[in-house]
């Protein structure tokens, strides 16, 4: 079949008059014109059409096709009806004399560079004929609406000159030019309609196939079926970003996929039937699809296997999949989610060195404790009410940045010092909430670590005690027995028992303080002199006063002596070993406080 002639494929114009309003004392005329389904309306007073008309005489218009003017009674209804309906007949006259090419003033005056799409694209050409050369050279990114980009789609399918017109500045041919060395591109749509007329752009289709050097492109507010050729950025394109715009990562990533069955990216050996192989996007380091209404990563990342920086922000995600095909992956945002639980991340996340959970719903970080190689970690605004989930991280030996703001835990008191203590000796390195770790958070920390060690060992010592308690439990019948076997002995024969119990009692002693460093005179201090040599007298003495009796006893008797011995005194020793390590480690900070004073002052002076 023949293709229609070309007047057939142009779209009709018209133009009305409905209706006029009062602004400062003259009158505005509301002009409505509509090209084929597109209308838009203009406002213009009478002076504007009278300047139109000067320029359009030379054109040939006859002069007395404007209506005159009027000084006396322009403002009255009756003129004004009469008027309207006589400047619309000289503005359809207008447009019957210029079926093909209007001319550059009506055009203008009729808004057509805003709403028609020979006029936006003859706007456009004429911008970039003038600086073009200027934009590229300065390599700014370059802002296209969408019905920009689809009065330009729409002008290449017409099968007529790129200089239509006859003037040189507005050759379809600038914007080609343009296009094909073009390298940072924006394209920002809207939901609303443009400015007074109907034009909706999203729906609006174009086609990016006319780019070809893009390396970072930006659309947003537009719908994925009205992006056309995308795909064929895939040979330059670094940096992609979508906004308000993708449901889901493969109708952006994959439009072809609606098309087959069963698709794999290029390069992946498989057993299974496919109906299409996908080139992947090799030279994309970057894939910002925030603000979307994306509910889940689905397979479509196979064919992105060099990004480092994924930004899927600000969406609908519940569950962490399919990122173990995005090998170089290093940054991660997934921020403003609906996450509640990361199992085993690390085996999709391993080498990611940023991470940022923020506006989740976490309440457990079990998940998160081998990203050995994680460096900023923001898990603010979550629920995270328990400081003992910090132990899952606390082991991350390269985590440098933490942000726990807006959690419930942040309203414990010292929050900030008990987490830092859940890092130990690392707690200097932690920058926590966006701010450095101070001094005196780090003596606050040090103390924390001597009460956190004496808990433990007062911990262990409760084991032992109960651990003694069921030995005892154990021998007790058989001790019974032996007394009752045991003939009535005189009180020389009773010495050898009590001496026997005595040394046992003592040798445990000595080995709890020697083993278990309970106290010694060299963590005696000016503070705590006092009553911890009071202690050790004690101890000394205890173990002095020994008896040096030589009896052979049995061995299993001589083992339940000093289990029983070591742990009644572990009983007694438990509160005050712990109140000595906390004398200790003050009396540690306050020395180093005067060291530091004493080194300030021989400065000074």
């Amino acid at each position: 079949m023949d293709a229609p002639p070309l007047s057939e494929q142009r779209p009709e114009k018209r133009v009305r008059i409905v209706g006029s309003e009062l602004v400062d004392n003259y009158t505005v005329y509301i002009i409505e014109v509509k090209v084929g389904e597109h209308s838009w309306t203009v406002k213009h007073r009478y002076s504007d059409f009278h300047d139109l008309h000067e320029k359009l005489t030379v054109e040939k218009i006859d002069k007395h096709l404007l209506p005159p003017k009027k000084i006396i009674g322009k403002n009255s209804k009756s003129l004004v009806e009469k008027r309207q309906k006589e400047l619309e007949v000289y503005l359809q006259t207008l447009l019957s004399r210029f079926p093909s090419a209007t001319p550059r003033v009506l055009a203008h005056f009729l808004l057509f560079h805003l709403y028609e799409i020979n006029g936006i694209a003859a706007a456009l050409a004429e911008e970039l004929f003038h600086n073009g050369e200027q934009l590229l050279a300065a390599g700014q990114v370059f802002e296209l609406r969408p019905l920009q980009l689809y009065a330009v789609t729409q002008q290449l399918k017409l099968a007529k000159p790129t200089c239509a017109n006859g003037d040189a500045k507005a050759d379809l041919g600038h914007i080609l030019d343009f296009t094909c060395r073009l390298k940072y591109l924006k394209i920002p749509g809207m939901k609303v309609a443009v400015g007074t007329s109907n034009i909706e752009e999203q729906s609006l289709p174009f086609d990016l196939s006319i780019f070809k050097a893009l390396l970072q492109i930006e659309i947003s507010d537009c719908d994925p079926g009205q992006i056309k050729g995308l795909p064929s950025l895939k040979p330059t394109l670094a940096t992609l970003s979508i906004h308000l715009s993708a449901g889901s990562m493969k109708e952006i990533l994959v439009p072809e996929a609606s098309e087959f069955a069963h698709w794999e990216p290029e390069g992946v050996d498989t057993d299974c039937p496919v109906t299409a192989i996908i080139p992947t996007w090799k030279t994309l380091t970057t894939l910002d699809m925030s603000r979307n209404y994306i509910r889940c990563i689905d397979e479509s990342v196979k064919l992105i296997p060099g990004v480092e920086f994924l930004d899927l922000s600000h969406n609908e995600l519940s569950l962490v999949e399919n990122l173990q095909h995005l090998y170089n992956l290093v940054h991660l945002d997934l921020s403003f989610n609906k996450l509640t639980v990361l199992e085993c991340v690390h085996t999709k996340l391993g080498n990611v060195k940023t991470l940022n959970l923020s506006g989740n719903q976490l309440e457990t970080l079990s998940g998160l404790s081998k990203l050995y190689s994680l460096v900023n970690l923001d898990l603010s605004s979550n629920r995270l009410a328990q400081l003992d989930e910090m132990r899952h991280i606390s082991s991350l030996p390269c985590l440098e940045k933490l942000a726990l703001a807006e959690n419930p835990m942040c309203i414990i008191p010292d929050y900030r010092t008990k987490v830092l203590a859940q890092f130990c000796d690392r707690a200097s390195e932690v920058c926590l909430d966006g701010a450095i770790t101070t001094e005196k958070e780090l003596d606050t920390v040090e103390v924390l670590k001597a009460i956190h060690k004496a808990k433990v060992a007062k911990d262990r010592m409760a084991n032992n005690g109960k651990k003694v308690g069921d030995v005892q439990a154990a021998g007790a019948p058989q001790s019974s027995s032996s007394s009752l076997a045991a003939p009535p002995s005189s009180s020389s024969s009773s010495s050898p028992s009590l001496s026997r119990s005595t040394r046992s009692t003592c040798s445990s002693q000595e080995i709890t303080c020697k083993e278990k460093a309970f106290i010694t005179k060299e963590i005696l201090t000016h503070v705590d002199s006092t009553l911890t040599q009071r202690c050790y007298d004690v101890y000394s003495s205890a173990c002095e006063l020994v008896p040096q009796v030589q009896t052979q006893v049995d061995s299993s008797l001589s083992s339940d002596v000093i289990f029983e011995s070591r742990g009644a005194l572990s009983r007694r020793q438990s509160m005050f070993f712990l109140w000595c390590c906390i004398l200790r480690k003050a009396h540690s900070i306050v020395s180093q406080r005067m060291s530091q004073l004493e080194g300030s002052s021989k400065c000074v002076l």
